[in-house]
């Protein structure tokens, strides 16, 4: 558990250097895939590679969502 750990964290701290905007969700995904690689066979690191990048997609998907949602109410607000 402390390799599954150090690694989320450092895979955290070397992509919070590009910019906080890139690192979204990658933390919490760099967690969740190193705990599953570590329980699927010792592959923590590549499960928290691959858990980070599908946490950065999925926050990037849902800022996106979000952003239509807001232009959307705020074109329904000019329209009244």
């Amino acid at each position: 558990m402390k390799i599954v750990t150090f690694a989320a964290i450092a895979l955290a701290l070397s992509l919070s250097a590009a910019g906080a905007a890139q690192a979204k969700g990658c933390l919490k995904g760099a967690v969740v895939g190193g705990v599953a690689g570590h329980v699927a066979g010792r592959h923590a690191l590549l499960g928290a590679a691959a858990g980070c990048a599908v946490g950065h997609h999925l926050a990037h998907k849902k800022e996106v969502e979000q952003r239509r949602a807001a232009q959307a109410q705020a074109q329904h607000q000019t329209h009244r």
